[in-house]
């Protein structure tokens, strides 16, 4: 079998798989859901913001991480955000799982 037939198979799987349909599903719940959708851009852009500051200087921006923290819990408090979240996290671990298998097989090569 071709690497790039296993490439495109593999990525049939992930487009099948529960986690990124589930994921998928969830994402266009809120994002139909014009007051979710504006809420989950400011709490992202603030995740973005507090990660950004973090690498850049190697601290956390305490003030921006309890306002990140803030939109967090308010979100979760409505049940699809919580089952979206979930859902991302879900979807990253696969992805992240992925990443590691393709990575370990090379390890030699970059090491």
């Amino acid at each position: 079998m071709n690497i790039y037939d296993t490439a495109n198979r593999l990525a049939y799987e992930i487009k099948n798989s529960e986690e990124y349909l589930n994921y998928k599903k969830l994402k266009k719940e809120v994002n139909e859901n014009q007051e979710l959708k504006e809420k989950l851009n400011k709490f992202e852009t603030s995740r973005y913001e507090v990660q950004l500051m973090t690498i850049q200087s190697g601290k956390r921006d305490e003030e921006k991480t309890i306002e990140m923290q803030k939109l967090y819990l308010e979100l979760i408090q409505d049940e699809t955000m919580k089952k979206y979240f979930d859902a991302e996290l879900k979807f990253n671990v696969l992805l992240t799982d992925i990443n590691k298998i393709i990575g370990d097989a090379v390890e030699d090569l970059i090491k």
